[in-house]
């Protein structure tokens, strides 16, 4: 019974196998995968945090204005920071 149910396990492990390198040559031929379809046409422009570096999106990000141009910031603390420094 035991040997049964594990020869039953192992034929299935094997057909699951099978199938997914089967999936993947299929995919493959038709020029287009699954990650691809997934992955938006157009990345996010990140911006650089001028205090520690961190890449920040701008929409949700803190921003202040300085010297004519816009910077961004990753919190409230690297925010401060910059106003503190003599940059602005």
């Amino acid at each position: 019974m035991v040997r049964a149910l594990l020869v039953l396990i192992l034929l299935l492990l094997v057909a699951r196998a099978f199938w997914r390198v089967l999936d993947g040559v299929i995919e493959a031929a038709g020029g287009t995968t699954r990650r691809s379809a997934r992955t938006p046409a157009r990345g996010m422009k990140l911006m650089r945090d001028p205090v520690c570096g961190t890449f920040v999106p701008p929409g949700t990000s803190r921003s202040l204005m300085a010297g004519g141009t816009m910077q961004y910031f990753c919190s409230e603390k690297c925010l401060e920071t910059y106003r503190a420094s003599p940059h602005v």
